[in-house]
């Protein structure tokens, strides 16, 4: 698994959790479906929390997901996250 790949990893977990769910929720179910494809030897083992977080903004900047404030929302998008919820479109 590589830092690109996590994006698209992303979107399909919050999907399986009904499109929208918590952070600790999404944290979870990644962990549950994707610990076995990171490599213990390699960075992203320790990283992968805050890699999730930086594909969560790839992802909002590619109009996929909803912003979590108003300086990330694209003008077409009238409607954010709650806080501590992340949410695809």
């Amino acid at each position: 698994m590589k830092r690109n790949d996590l994006p698209d990893l992303l979107y399909s977990t919050i999907k399986d959790l009904g499109g929208k769910a918590s952070m600790m929720d999404i944290f979870r179910k990644f962990w549950e479906d994707y610990a076995s494809k990171i490599p213990h030897n390699e960075d992203m083992f320790y990283t992968w929390n805050y890699d999730i977080r930086w594909a969560a903004t790839k992802l909002r900047k590619e109009g996929r997901m909803k912003p979590a404030t108003s300086k990330e929302k694209p003008k077409e998008l009238t409607q954010e996250s709650p806080k501590g919820f992340w949410e695809i479109i």
